[in-house]
């Protein structure tokens, strides 16, 4: 991590940077199709900016960006769930606006990974929430992500598709402090 300088952002000062978070982002998901585009991306951003307790943290080398993570706590009424397969554990998708934080884009750049980044901008995002638990949803088949997240705490409870057009299918991961 030498010489990488983590840094919190609230959505007023992310949206100075968003061509270059657009920009990880598509270099990051080259080639994963329709779902991945730019234009559908900055939707998703322009929405989930306007969560209330949005939050940035960047990562970043001599000034270029190398990696960030973003998320927000699920309001009462949240569309987070929908698309959820079922069997889940009753409640499990209840929310209060303080229960669950949701973590909805982490990624490094393909040159940066697998020096501790992606953990450190996990743990910097983390590190000061007060919900109860952790949500975010990956891939089944990315397995370093996978891997990752199970050595960060988090277990599978199900899966989940999306509403975006295209979206695929994603394993529901959640992480417990302390449990």
């Amino acid at each position: 991590m030498e010489g990488v300088q983590l840094r919190h952002r609230d959505a007023e000062e992310a949206t100075e940077i968003l061509d270059q978070l657009v920009s990880l982002y598509l270099e990051v998901y080259a080639g994963g199709g329709e779902f991945h585009s730019e234009d559908r991306y900055r939707r998703q951003l322009d929405l989930h900016m306007q969560r209330v307790g949005w939050e940035l943290v960047t990562a970043e080398v001599d000034g270029s960006l190398v990696g960030y993570i973003y998320g927000f706590p699920l309001p009462a009424e949240t569309r987070w769930w929908e698309g959820i397969h079922d069997p889940v554990p009753p409640g499990f998708t209840d929310e209060d606006g303080t229960r669950t934080f949701a973590i909805s884009e982490l990624m490094v750049q393909p040159a940066w990974r697998r020096r501790g980044i992606a953990a450190a901008l996990h743990d910097g995002l983390i590190a000061a929430r007060t919900e109860q638990r952790t949500t975010l949803l990956v891939r089944p088949d990315n397995v370093a992500a996978q891997a990752a997240y199970r050595s960060w705490g988090y277990k599978k409870v199900t899966r989940l598709r999306p509403g975006w057009e295209n979206a695929p299918t994603f394993d529901v991961l959640v992480r417990v402090p302390n449990a």
